[in-house]
Formats: C-alpha cells, sequence, structure tokens
C-alpha cells in the first residue's frame, strides 16, 4: 500500500528530523494541528514505517573516535554464498556505519568510523579475514564538509 504523504505530513517529519524530543504540544504547534491529530499522523507515520525508528545522534570525536575511512571493496567472486559471507562478516562489524554494494569499477563501500590508525589496522585485519576479496582501498577523510541525517523532504 503507498502512503501518500500530505504537505502536514512533511512538516511533521521535518520536524521531527530536527529533533525527535520534541513534545507532543509542542510539534502540533509548529505544524498547525492540534495535540491529537498530530498525534495520529505521528503514529500512523510510525505504523507505516516511514519513521523507521528514533535514535540519539552521538559526538563522535568527543567519544575519541575521530577517524571517518570509506573503504572500497573489489572481488573476483559475485556468487550467492560469497555475499552472504561477506555481508554477514562486514555487517557485523560494529565500526561500519554503512555499508552499500555499489555499481561500477567499486563492488561494496563502507563508511568506517574508528579511533585512530591502529583502531582501522585491526578492523581491516578483520575485514580481509571475512572473506576473499580482490582489492580493498581505504580513504581517509580529511574534514567533514556536511553531515546531516534528515532526508530532504
Amino acid at each position: 500500500m503507498e502512503f501518500v504523504l500530505d504537505a502536514i505530513d512533511r512538516r511533521i517529519l521535518r520536524e521531527l528530523q530536527a529533533d525527535a524530543t520534541i513534545p507532543i504540544a509542542e510539534l502540533a504547534e509548529r505544524v498547525g494541528l492540534s495535540q491529537t491529530p498530530c498525534w495520529k499522523r505521528v503514529k500512523r507515520l510510525t505504523d507505516t514505517g516511514i519513521i523507521e525508528r528514533r535514535v540519539a545522534l552521538l559526538a563522535r570525536e568527543r567519544l575519541d573516535l575521530g577517524l571517518v575511512v570509506f573503504v572500497a571493496v573489489r572481488t573476483s567472486r559475485h556468487d550467492q554464498d560469497w555475499l552472504n559471507a561477506f555481508a554477514k562478516g562486514a555487517a557485523g562489524f560494529p565500526e561500519v556505519m554503512e555499508f552499500y554494494r555499489m555499481s561500477g569499477e567499486i563492488d561494496y563501500l563502507l563508511k568506517v568510523i574508528v579511533k585512530d590508525i591502529a583502531a582501522y589496522d585491526a578492523f581491516y585485519k578483520r575485514l580481509i579475514a571475512a572473506a576473499p576479496l580482490q582489492d580493498v582501498s581505504s580513504s581517509f577523510a580529511m574534514e567533514q564538509i556536511k553531515f546531516t541525517t534528515a532526508l530532504p523532504l
């Protein structure tokens, strides 16, 4: 079933992306609804899976996780058994924040966050043990120019 968002739904989602802890009364006021209809919309957005979950965003550098690494993986194997082994191994590492199967020359791209180069080296050794890989290329982020979790609504 397709769910059609109206302008109020989009405003609710923008507000919740900025601050998911906003009280329903304040959210209702910001989007021009009374509390009950606003709550019902939030519930519907949650029940339909548009709102997947609410989380706390942490300051990684304050937690001594200052190194962001983009890991490009190429493989010569593309069978289901290999994919299952690699996906299970890589997705299971807590350092992997994002994990994509790509088109083009790179088969997989991972965004990894670790404390430092030594921590990345330890992660790398675990990664290459997960499944046979043809090539692994690591790019270290020098500066974060933009970061957002808010989708463009």
